[in-house]
């Protein structure tokens, strides 16, 4: 029995059905990039934030407001 699920396969299937996808439905493959890189952009976000010091709420608020 012939195994459909080889990982060859499975590439060019994912393959097709991407290329499929954006000939059909750009917009939505557009919006799935563009979640993707905001979720990656949060990520590293967070983890920089980790690695600082944390800083008093009300000391954000006074930054904020000066720049008004």
């Amino acid at each position: 029995m012939e195994d459909n699920l080889s990982p060859e396969h499975l590439k060019q299937t994912l393959k097709d059905a991407l290329v499929e996808l954006l000939h059909e439905e750009p917009d939505v493959f557009r919006q799935a990039f563009a979640e993707a890189l905001e979720d990656a952009a949060l990520s590293e976000a967070i983890r920089e934030g980790q690695a600082t010091e944390p800083v008093d709420r009300d000391a954000i608020f006074d930054l904020l407001e000066a720049r008004d």
